[in-house]
């Protein structure tokens, strides 16, 4: 067997920020929304969705390898291209297909076992739409990835799915902010994967894999870019106009100097390789910062608001019937209990 450090690199372990992410938001938000937080089912969903990632990755690489997609890419970055070690010999193929279907069958597991702590079969609808969206990305009969659909399917089972998926564990109940907060995440990990597509471009379209990038040319694919991301921001500014999110969620403007690096960049790079990856790079960083800065968002509103009060004043109030000594400068208050 492959070292471990062999193993981290073939499930592509940096990339998990994709899932812990949407599932640290959506659980934020159900605590914000009902002071309702269960760590264990917190870990559970965490440690589900990542089986499921791991899953992903692994089988997504054996099928590039299979259309030879991987092998005939000769230009593979830190960022696109596979993980290579099946083209480096590192580890054969039938152990990362056999590797891939555990972490997969480890994911529906614990996904079962929460949903029969959970009212309903929802859990398992969903957990079973992620397992379709991340299997059947490359895999045939499907093969989403190569039919001009792969980066929505991304966007939709890393942003809205894990998202509502986190929230409904903690609540057993669904949330149209929820939905819309999502979305923005769910479009920023599908411009991860975008931008990825520049680099392989060339074996793409030679073993007839058709993302968005070899049907629409990378000139137009620029732009689209552009688009969507100006779109993620977008969709934060006008749910705060309209007090659909919190306003501290206008945290992710702080991300803007990030975003427009990576405009630059792409503008400037976008027919060539290595002077893109900043770009790539980038792109990683906001989607994670990004939402970062709406999972703090939410805290300071959940601290902050009227209702954030309320819950500090119980917390206070259970501290005092601990008979608890609190210090504030050089005055002491002794409660009493």
């Amino acid at each position: 067997m492959a070292s471990l450090k062999i193993w981290l690199r073939a499930i592509r372990a940096p990339f998990f920020t994709a899932t812990i992410i949407p599932i640290l938001l959506g659980s934020v938000l159900a605590w914000h929304d009902t002071n309702l937080f269960s760590w264990p089912f917190f870990f559970l969903i965490l440690l589900a969705a990542l089986f499921m990632h791991a899953g992903t990755n692994l089988s997504n690489d054996f099928f590039d390898h299979v259309s030879k997609n991987d092998v005939i890419n000769k230009t593979p970055t830190p960022f696109s291209g596979g993980s290579r070690v099946i083209q480096e010999n590192l580890i054969p193929p039938k152990q990362i297909i056999s590797v891939a279907l555990i972490s997969f069958v480890l994911g529906i597991s614990i996904g079962l076992y929460l949903n029969f702590k959970l009212p309903g079969n929802t859990l398992i609808l969903l957990g079973f739409l992620g397992l379709f969206l991340g299997f059947f990305y490359t895999s045939p009969p499907f093969r989403l990835g190569y039919n001009g659909v792969g980066e929505s399917a991304v966007g939709l089972g890393f942003g809205p799915l894990i998202v509502l998926s986190a929230y409904f564990v903690q609540t057993a109940a669904f949330s149209l902010e929820a939905l819309f907060i999502s979305i923005p995440v769910g479009i920023l990990i599908a411009l991860v994967l975008y931008l990825n597509e520049f680099p392989d471009y060339k074996a793409d379209k030679e073993v007839g894999k058709n993302t968005l990038v070899v049907l629409l040319g990378k000139k137009i694919s620029k732009n689209i870019y552009i688009l969507f991301l100006i779109t993620s921001y977008i969709l934060v500014i006008v749910g705060t106009f309209y007090e659909l999110i919190p306003y501290y969620t206008l945290l992710v403007l702080l991300t803007l100097p990030l975003a427009l690096k990576a405009v630059s960049t792409l503008t400037k790079n976008y027919d060539k390789i290595e002077e893109l990856l900043p770009a790539n790079k980038a792109t990683i960083g906001i989607h994670f910062l990004f939402g970062l800065a709406l999972v703090l968002g939410y805290v300071l509103d959940k601290v902050f608001s009227s209702k954030g009060n309320i819950y500090i004043m119980e917390y206070l109030h259970s501290i005092q019937t601990l008979g608890t000594l609190t210090v504030i400068g050089n005055y002491s208050i002794k409660t009493t209990g």
